[in-house]
């Protein structure tokens, strides 16, 4: 169903935010929305906690409900009960949530810090804006951990490792749902990289997709959150997996798993906030405030010292440092370090906006075959 497009204008957005600066209008709580595990964690540190040390009684509550984001925000809506901020989202569910007018469109220059040196939001985020309604965070990456010690003498070193259970026996897990997994499907049955999502975009090139996953599909731990596939590794139930690279950062670095990270074939996508439609105006106020604050040059590169993700800004790279505790440099274990990113794909994010709902629909009637 196409919801019609709610836009706040620009000067009722900055009217809003401006409430804290009167000294009154903004809410005391305010429920943040995210993926849990070591990226909130990092959210956390970076972002709401500093924030609160400067608003005293302050409230902020975490959901990690955001692999759901599009289904509750659309139920939400329906019910006329908006009950969340501020979520944090993958760059195509911003899309199709801002299409379903399930998000505020905003202008990045009014309602966002520039850059130290006075450059726009809107230049220094550049390309990372795929939708006016999208506060870029990071760049991430979704690739694959395997056991050090469960991969026999020739440790993998490409993405079809997963679908090789000759070389390679034993569980391995993946997210439950389509992206990513056709993508990695076709590939590795053959398909040229840059005819990914030409072939995709048919019946046959979907079919061929699940039946390269009907290949491992009885040997498959599905996940769901970011979490599991970081835990299942530790437990040593899956030989590999798929998860974010942060997640596996924080798996080998600080808790010293024998875990190593197989970067061929990793996907590019981005994360960021969205501001729900239809929010009371403290509400909004408190929101916009936070976001200010928040999404700044010094905040994204802060997270960078929790969590191996590249900041959306580029203002923010020349300020990544070392991690806050390991003391170790964070740049080389960015998805966007050189030595990484030999093999990379590039998601695209208006195709799964487009083609989401049918093929997770397809995905899931595969699954309970």
């Amino acid at each position: 169903m196409k919801l019609k497009t709610i836009m706040l204008s620009t000067g009722a957005i900055a009217a809003a935010a401006s409430a804290y600066a009167a000294g009154h209008g903004m809410a005391d709580s305010m429920t943040l929305v995210s993926w849990g595990g070591a990226y909130q964690a990092s959210q956390t540190n970076a972002y709401s906690d500093p924030y609160k040390a400067e608003h005293d009684g302050l409230e902020v509550v975490w959901d990690e409900s955001s692999n759901e984001a599009v289904a509750k925000l659309r139920a939400m809506n329906e019910a006329g009960n908006i009950t969340w901020d501020l979520v944090d989202v993958v760059a195509s569910d911003a899309i199709r949530l801002c299409d379903e007018g399930l998000a505020l469109e905003i202008d990045h220059d009014e309602v966002l810090a520039a850059a130290p040196d006075g450059t726009p939001a809107s230049e220094d985020f550049g390309d990372l804006l795929v939708s006016d309604c999208f506060i870029p965070q990071i760049v991430y990456s979704t690739t694959v951990g395997y056991r050090t010690d469960l991969v026999g003498d020739t440790a993998p070193t490409d993405i079809c490792a997963i679908f090789d259970l000759e070389a390679y026996p034993g569980k391995r897990s993946l997210e439950k749902r389509p992206i990513n997994n056709m993508e990695w499907a076709l590939l590795c049955d053959g398909v040229a990289k840059a005819d990914v999502y030409d072939v995709l975009s048919t019946e046959a090139g979907q079919d061929q997709a699940l039946a390269k996953l009907d290949t491992i599909k009885d040997s498959v731990v599905w996940w769901s959150a970011g979490a599991d596939t970081p835990q299942l590794l530790a437990d040593g139930e899956v030989v590999m997996g798929s998860t974010y690279n942060g997640r596996l950062f924080s798996l080998i670095e600080e808790q010293d798993q024998p875990v190593a990270m197989l970067w061929d074939a990793q996907v590019f996508d981005l994360d960021g906030w969205i501001v729900p439609a239809g929010l009371p105006e403290d509400r909004l106020a408190r929101v916009m405030d936070f976001l200010y604050f928040a999404t700044d040059t010094q905040r994204l590169a802060d997270q960078a010292k929790y969590i191996s993700y590249g900041p959306a800004r580029a203002s923010s790279a020349p300020l990544v440092g070392q991690h806050a505790t390991l003391g170790i440099d964070m740049a080389p274990h960015m998805p966007t370090d050189p030595a990484n990113a030999t093999n990379t794909f590039l998601y695209n994010y208006e195709w799964w906006a487009d083609y989401r709902d049918d093929l997770d629909a397809k995905f899931q009637a595969w699954l309970a075959k």
